[in-house]
């Protein structure tokens, strides 16, 4: 069993200039998007506020349009890169919800057909068929398409 950190992870996390090291994807003015170190399943991304936050009513207009504006952007990457068929998107708020941090962030899991198998009923693990520095690179690089992509237009979002 994995040891807790003490603090938030998220907010140390961004503090460091480490996103490589920490599976950070991509920043945006109010929240970021980075991998789940412990993925249900290959993609399994988290998009957060910057801002300490645990609860979506604390959250002011713009932190929620651009936690809004990088699922829709990491739902994009995951399609171009990983061609899932679908997608499990949620929030968990607090301990009894099943929130294992205390700052609140949406969890994206890519799902394909077929996806689940034995392996976490018996042995609570969990097969990933790709390393998560290959997938790291791999979103990384389609963040930076699509945000680059985004500055060539006009009106796009500004970072």
């Amino acid at each position: 069993m994995r040891k807790k950190e003490k603090g938030c992870i998220f907010c140390k996390k961004t503090k460091e200039k480490k996103d490589g090291e920490n599976l950070i994807l991509y920043r945006s003015r109010y929240a970021f998007v980075m991998m789940n170190k412990f993925p249900y399943n290959n993609g399994h991304l988290m998009v957060v506020p910057k801002r300490h936050c645990i609860d979506l009513d604390q959250l002011n207009g713009k932190e929620s349009e651009d936690l809004f504006f990088l699922l829709r952007a990491s739902i994009q990457v995951l399609k171009k890169s990983l061609q899932p068929h679908g997608f499990n998107i949620g929030v968990n708020i607090g301990a009894v919800g099943g929130a294992g941090e205390e700052h609140v962030h949406f969890h994206i899991v890519p799902r394909w057909m077929g996806d689940t198998n034995f392996m976490p009923l018996l042995g609570e693990t969990k097969v990933i068929p790709d390393y998560l520095e290959n997938t790291y690179h791999k979103l990384h690089s389609a963040f930076e398409d699509l945000f680059l992509r985004r500055k060539g237009r006009k009106g796009g979002r500004k970072k």
